[in-house]
């Protein structure tokens, strides 16, 4: 009894102890041992661990040397490999597979088993595997979590280790966490609640962080949440595996919250970037106002979401030869994406073009499950955050008349209402613009506002578009269209990555600004040609570096950067610090010593 009033005693005076308390160092030079070379410490593996650790593993690569050295030659076929002839072996024996979770469970398997592998190959193959590790397939995958899931990725925390939080932080095995995902599962994609199942979504997250931006696997974490669901199904499933009891809300849950990010700070340092995702939109809105101004965080379904597709009305700009303040935009929802994105279009209209910032809100129009968002609406009212986009217009519930109203320049879809968009609405949009630009964002593709192809042939060939899943190219109107994919992935890994190397302690909206007019000046004449408004998704590696560059840049003049000195070649010194996927020698340094060194000493 005494020594536990002893420890809870001691746990309240150490309420303010940090872990890691200011700056981290951040140089990672490279060496002829790798970049990752000195986090082996040679004295405490053994020749199995090699085969066991994935981070060590490196199957069929591993030399003669290295096998008679660490004792584990005869437990391989003799062949040795190069790791691109493993990288190859693996890519052929994923294409074997037609269904996409088959492939996203290969990939799962080749990350349990050998790390440097599967990031060599996620990294070189990014068009073909970002359907597979990423949207829509991740979607899927997050459904069949119960079953799929197999050895620990990430931490799961319950409401009910409330007060524990940071000693369950404590048991992840990796001490220099710099970058976490976090999801409570309430809003996963277009899916909804799928409570611990979410974790699906952190992990996919920071994978892409390390195979595009290369954030070190070490320095990232994938933590869900878990304070229930609210879905019956799952609660009913044999084979759910959270906790089961319907979500807890209200105050104990936004102390669970509080709790979980001062455990984050504590443990890993006040630099610790903080990535919120699929969190619901209630939830999603007030953490972003609440914790911006006092953490490293910043929510990917508003910011990430609102930056990229910002990046692709840019582009679309260059494609009709038009500015913002041309536009009139129409949105169909009025969620975190919507919202995001056109307080940061207004932000744009601002920054690039002179227009004032209540002026650009005036460009823009949404309409919710309740109807057009106007001042005074009778029906529905209107919520805090909406309300700077309340108009003075009469109330209207049918997106199709609000389009013949309105008759916007711009129409987005951002409410996972599938087919949406009809024809009727896309050959309206047709009829009223020479060039009309349709992004049907939505995601998993079975909730997309329309196809690539719908919006093509209502709209005679002339619609510019851009959609939040995969589409395939398109042939027609004596053209071939290869659609964009506005994904978040073209952002949030050279956001994040700016982030973490400059240490910038708030992460504001212009960031975003900035990463959405980095992205957009990456699109060549070549790619809008085809009709496509993002760059090819091969060149992720190096668009994530600019952006990276570019955040850098613009940190060290608003002030807003901690890392010193001042990088001269902000470039240069971003790229020393990613992780190197290519396979090493698994032995210690060897040297010798001088001949003196062992004389024996005449007296």
């Amino acid at each position: 009894m005494s020594s536990m009033s002893n420890g809870v005693a001691n746990g309240k005076q150490n309420d303010h102890h940090m872990d890691r308390l200011g700056a981290r160092p951040v140089g990672r030079q490279s060496s002829s041992q790798g970049v990752e070379a000195f986090s082996v410490v040679p004295s405490q593996v053994t020749g199995m661990d090699f085969l066991r650790d994935p981070k060590l593993y490196k199957g069929m690569a591993f030399s003669l040397e290295e096998r008679q050295t660490l004792g584990i030659h005869g437990l391989l076929p003799p062949r040795i490999k190069t790791q691109e002839e493993m990288a190859e072996h693996s890519m052929r024996n994923l294409r074997r597979f037609d269904d996409p979770l088959n492939k996203y469970m290969f990939m799962a398997d080749l990350l349990e088993r050998n790390e440097k592998l599967f990031y060599k190959v996620l990294s070189e193959n990014t068009e073909e595997l970002m359907p597979i590790v990423y949207t829509p397939t991740v979607g899927l995958a997050c459904q069949k979590f119960g079953l799929a899931f197999k050895r620990p990725k990430g931490l799961f925390i319950t409401i009910h280790d409330k007060g524990h939080v940071y000693e369950v932080l404590k048991n992840w095995p990796e001490q220099d966490v710099r970058c976490i995902v976090v999801t409570d599962g309430e809003r996963i994609l277009g899916l909804g609640d799928l409570g611990a199942q979410g974790m699906g979504i952190p992990v996919g997250k920071l994978a892409l962080n390390t195979a595009i931006a290369g954030i070190p696997p070490s320095h990232t974490l994938p933590i869900t949440l878990d304070v229930g669901t609210n879905r019956q199904e799952l609660l009913d499933d044999i084979d759910y595996i959270g906790l089961r009891h319907k979500r807890v809300t209200g105050q104990e849950y936004d102390d669970f919250i509080d709790e979980f990010m001062q455990a984050v700070v504590r443990r890993y340092g006040q630099n610790t970037l903080i990535q919120f995702e699929d969190f619901g939109n209630h939830n999603a809105f007030r953490f972003l106002e609440k914790y911006r101004d006092k953490y490293c965080t910043f929510n990917d379904d508003i910011q990430g979401t609102a930056s990229v597709a910002v990046a692709g009305i840019l582009a679309a700009l260059k494609a009709t030869n038009t500015k913002l303040k041309d536009h009139t935009f129409l949105f169909q929802g009025a969620g975190e994406a919507a919202l995001g994105i056109a307080n940061l279009i207004a932000m744009a209209m601002e920054k690039r073009e002179g227009v004032p910032y209540e002026e650009g809100l005036k460009r823009v129009w949404l309409k919710d499950s309740k109807g057009l968002i106007v001042k005074d609406r009778p029906d529905g009212g209107i919520s805090i955050h909406k309300a700077p986009w309340a108009h003075e217009h009469k109330p209207m519930t049918d997106l199709g008349e609000i389009v013949k109203e309105i008759k916007p320049t711009v129409l987005i879809g951002a409410a996972a209402i599938p087919n949406v968009f009809t024809p009727e609405i896309i050959r309206d949009m047709a009829t009223f613009n020479k060039q009309p630009v349709i992004f049907a964002l939505s995601n998993p593709t079975s909730k997309a506002e329309c196809t690539a192809e719908q919006a093509y042939v209502h709209s005679d060939g002339r619609a510019v578009f851009a959609s939040g899943s995969p589409f395939p190219t398109y042939r027609g109107f004596g053209k071939t269209y290869k659609p964009g994919q506005g994904n978040n992935a073209y952002i949030f890994p050279g956001a994040s990555l700016g982030v973490i190397c400059t240490g910038i302690h708030h992460i504001s909206d212009s960031v975003f600004l900035s990463s959405a007019e980095g992205l957009a000046d990456m699109v060549q004449d070549s790619d809008l040609a085809v009709g496509r408004l993002y760059p090819p998704l091969s060149s992720l590696r190096e668009i994530s570096v600019k952006i990276a560059t570019k955040v850098a840049i613009e940190a060290y003049k608003s002030g807003s950067a901690s890392t010193y000195p001042e990088p001269e070649d902000k470039e240069e010194f971003i790229r020393q610090q990613l992780y190197n996927y290519t396979y090493d020698t698994s032995l210690p340094a060897r040297y010798g010593w001088p001949q003196e060194a062992f004389k024996k000493l005449e007296i």
